[in-house]
């Protein structure tokens, strides 16, 4: 089978598992700078030979800075497109309505939390890292094409981030304990809105064609290229950051930023990709966009 989900059953759940703002993350609460906040499968700076460790360190927490602000913008054109689908069920189907509000006001109070986040960072870290944007921009372009393709997308990273917590944040005993409440409390909310976001693809994927298909992947990896292009230039905003704080040029700078995109392109794409969740959702519609998936897949490992 390929799910069983339902729009009454995610939102119970959601109710069940909902965490208030203050509970998670209070507005004088601080991190633990003397610890690494990414696990090592995500970051992978300790493969960095070039840094000392303690450089190592610094740029795993701007890394953590990344994390966290990236789906901080991410949720951010979320929230329009969830009211969007929203909006022509008001009258037709309760359970719909409020499990797809109930999951756009969650979303919300994930950008609430990652912007606390980020200003206990920039208390405790001698330097604000540059971030890509405006948030408006990014959003404005993800969500001009197709709402089946945008729907793959955020699809794709829902699962991505249950995997992400799952798979490398969880049982790492050597991260900031914050930075992992922070991720558990995003995982238990966030694993309904996959759910919901399934039933998403699954109402706007009905009566395609595979012509429809194809027009719909294309505008899929033409927003996989956006955001990709957007990593490369996040990795070099991070090591300038590395580089104010340390007061020394990154050494072979240009191999180190190409190995931080990839990491990048790992955890905010390829890992997404090849999620089983979001493979068989594929499957389930597609069989000619799940094969076009897998092989692009490995160029972002």
């Amino acid at each position: 089978m390929y799910h069983d989900f339902t729009f009454q059953q995610a939102l119970a759940s959601s109710l069940r598992g909902n965490w208030e703002l203050d509970e998670v993350l209070a507005p004088d609460q601080e991190l633990d700078f003397s610890l690494r906040f990414m696990p090592e499968s995500l970051a992978r700076t300790a493969a960095l030979t070039q840094l000392s460790p303690a450089e190592q360190k610094l740029l795993n927490q701007i890394s953590g800075h990344q994390y966290l602000c990236i789906f901080g913008v991410v949720e951010e054109f979320i929230v329009p497109f969830v009211l969007d689908h929203a909006r022509p069920h008001l009258r037709e189907d309760d359970w719909r309505v409020r499990a797809l509000l109930n999951f756009a006001s969650e979303e919300a109070k994930h950008i609430h939390l990652f912007k606390r986040f980020h200003q206990a960072f920039v208390r405790g870290f001698p330097v604000q890292p540059q971030m890509i944007g405006p948030s408006e921009a990014i959003g404005a372009e993800v969500l001009r094409h197709d709402p089946l393709s945008v729907a793959l997308v955020i699809l794709m990273i829902e699962w991505m981030t249950q995997g992400h917590y799952l798979g490398s944040i969880r049982d790492d005993g050597d991260l900031d304990p914050l930075f992992k409440s922070l991720m558990r409390n995003h995982w238990i909310e966030e694993a309904q809105h996959a759910k919901l976001d399934t039933l998403i693809v699954d109402a706007l994927a009905e009566g395609r064609s595979d012509e429809v298909w194809g027009r719909v992947m294309d505008q899929f990896f033409a927003i996989g290229g956006f955001l990709d292009a957007g990593l490369a230039t996040q990795a070099q905003f991070n090591l300038d950051a590395l580089e104010a704080v340390t007061g020394r040029a990154v050494p072979d700078r240009e191999a180190v930023a190409a190995q931080q995109r990839q990491a990048a392109r790992w955890t905010y794409l390829g890992s997404g990709m090849v999620h089983d969740r979001f493979v068989s959702t594929l499957q389930a519609h597609s069989p000619a966009a799940a094969r076009r998936v897998a092989e692009a897949a490995p160029m972002f490992a």
